[in-house]
């Protein structure tokens, strides 16, 4: 969700595609390709520590979900 405050849209899609996010369409707007052999809840949680750290002061809010 963005806010008309915070970063553009176009700024935010920069920041996820540097982190190794590829833009999609559909039920999501970016996802994030794991080795899923060697992928652990540490691994995630440290993976979301670094979305937060570099989305953070752009005001906009993000949700994380694994499949």
């Amino acid at each position: 969700m963005f806010n008309s405050e915070g970063n553009s849209p176009s700024e935010i899609k920069d920041q996820l595609l540097n982190l190794g996010f590829k833009a999609t369409k559909g039920n999501y707007d970016f996802v994030y390709d794991w080795n899923e052999e060697s992928t652990n809840v540490e691994d995630l949680v440290w993976f979301a520590d670094k979305v937060h750290s570099t989305l953070k002061k752009s005001n906009v809010y993000f949700t994380i979900e694994t499949l």
